[in-house]
């Protein structure tokens, strides 16, 4: 009798390990608002780093219902796959340690990649989008810069469709293999319009192609009964998965990138 074939084991995917490894607390992430803690993750023979945020370490906000922001992290990570572009590191709700909370992919950024810049001037040079003066000390100002890099003007159009209220020059995370990567993404979704960010060199130009097909694309998700649509109410409110269509719908309608509403600060504090 010939002996019975050996299959191979199942490589573990990055989803499993996050949603089904061992975590490990290997030290906690000080700068961070919320608590954030550095974690290691294993299962079956695979390892990673990863971040872990428990719902029980976030502070209220007066402004987004307590206890919300970890769903709040893995919906913009369903928005950010459903474009395509791969924004955001691979997110999932588990328990853990100190109970349920958001586990993210760590990803190692490249701290020479250079997103953001202060210059001398009025106006930016070619390579680079104007965002606004600011403050450098001693009555003096800067012009604030960012890169013209398609990179980052997709995840201005991630940011629009999902109300970021927090995108900060920190969270922007450019590996090693020429990707770029968006992180905490908390304060978002919100039904009100609280767009904050450091993203707005194409305020009021119009959408690329690519933009323009991805977003028709993200409202057929959107659709009543739609996948993106189911997975978005497990992890918001109802009116908070009607707004994200109407943002969409809007940005369709209006061809361009949004521009500042004068309503509230335009760029987060500090926006680094």
């Amino acid at each position: 009798m010939s002996a019975p074939e050996r299959i191979p084991p199942r490589s573990v995917t990055t989803a499993e390990l996050l949603a089904e490894g061992e975590l490990a607390v290997v030290g906690r992430i000080r700068d961070a608002s919320n608590a954030a803690l550095y974690c290691t993750v294993s299962h079956d023979g695979r390892e990673a780093a990863c971040i872990y945020k428990p719902v029980a370490g976030e502070r209220p906000l007066w402004d987004f219902p307590d206890g919300t922001l970890a769903q709040r992290e893995v919906a913009a990570y369903e928005v950010s796959e459903a474009t395509g572009w791969g924004l955001v590191p691979r997110t999932v709700l588990r328990e853990g340690p100190y109970g349920q909370g958001m586990c993210q992919l760590w990803i190692e950024g490249q701290p020479d990649t250079e997103l953001l810049a202060l210059v001398e001037g009025e106006e930016a040079e070619e390579g680079w989008k104007a965002i606004g003066p600011a403050d450098v000390g001693e009555g003096r100002t800067a012009l604030l810069v960012h890169a013209d890099d398609e990179r980052l003007r997709r995840l201005a159009v991630l940011d629009a469709v999902i109300n970021n209220a927090d995108r900060k020059g920190g969270h922007l995370l450019p590996d090693g293999e020429g990707r770029l990567y968006g992180i905490d993404h908390g304060v978002t979704f919100n039904a009100e319009n609280k767009l904050r960010t450091l993203l707005w060199g194409w305020a009021g130009e119009p959408l690329t192609g690519e933009a323009t097909e991805v977003l028709k694309g993200l409202k057929e998700s959107l659709e009543e009964g739609a996948a993106l649509a189911l997975r978005l109410a497990e992890l918001l409110t109802p009116a908070e998965v009607q707004a994200t269509r109407a943002r969409v719908e809007a940005l369709l309608e209006s061809g361009r990138h949004p521009e500042p509403t004068g309503e509230w600060p335009a760029i987060p504090w500090p926006p680094v």
